[in-house]
């Protein structure tokens, strides 16, 4: 009886522990909209809350017209363990992008993770960050850092093309069957005008607000949304 009942007990604080976690995570997903995340778009996996699929479009800088894709995945005991892994899946040449892996080094802004004070927006806060700052004092891309610093030339030029490779490859069929994972569709004015006005009369307060399909203005690789935000 006595062993019925202490299994009875784990098996009920394992799932309250699953439901707390779910709950943060949730909670993080939610403090996203209360941040100026410019460009970036994100959104939990719909079969996987520990996955997250994003996509960043880049406005300005070196980077400029560049749409890059990339996965959030937490750690499993989250939010106590390790730094969540954040991977470009676009092909991005950068000091702080792994040129095999993908991965963006994280250990220099969050050598651990603190669950009192790091946040998943200060994650993305970084990865906006890291397009306008180069000088990356720990890079995992070697070729890319002394390019930057010796030849720039040849650094744009490798930009250049990783820029264009992400825009030649914004309309790629999805790699998974995810409902939530971030498609785009050309700018049909038959199907979406309708779409784009309610978007650009979404009130300030949920501006910013992940979604998992949005659509690209014609003429250009930017989203829909009021001018001036993400």
């Amino acid at each position: 009886m006595n062993d019925d009942v202490d299994r009875n007990d784990k098996e009920t604080k394992e799932l309250y522990s699953l439901f707390h976690q779910e709950y943060i995570i949730m909670a993080e997903y939610r403090m996203l909209q209360t941040e100026n995340l410019q460009g970036i778009y994100v959104i939990p996996s719909y079969e996987n809350s520990f996955l997250w699929y994003g996509v960043v479009f880049v406005r300005s800088g070196f980077y400029e017209g560049g749409v890059y894709r990339f996965t959030l995945t937490l750690p499993e005991k989250f939010p106590n363990d390790e730094v969540p892994v954040l991977t470009f899946t676009s092909h991005l040449y950068h000091p702080a992008v792994d040129p095999n892996t993908g991965n963006l080094i994280l250990s220099e802004i969050f050598p651990q993770w603190d669950k009192k004070q790091n946040h998943i927006w200060q994650i993305l806060k970084y990865l906006h960050w890291i397009f306008h700052n180069l000088n990356i004092k720990v890079p995992v891309n070697l070729e890319a850092s002394v390019a930057y610093k010796t030849n720039r030339k040849l650094f744009v030029e490798k930009v250049r093309e990783c820029v264009v490779s992400s825009i030649d490859h914004i309309y790629d069929d999805p790699p998974t069957d995810d409902k939530h994972y971030i498609t785009f569709k050309p700018y049909d004015p038959d199907i979406h005008e309708n779409a784009k006005s309610i978007m650009l009369r979404v009130s300030k307060p949920n501006e910013g607000v992940a979604q998992g399909i949005s659509w690209v203005q014609q003429g250009s690789f930017q989203p829909f949304s009021k001018e001036g935000n993400t």
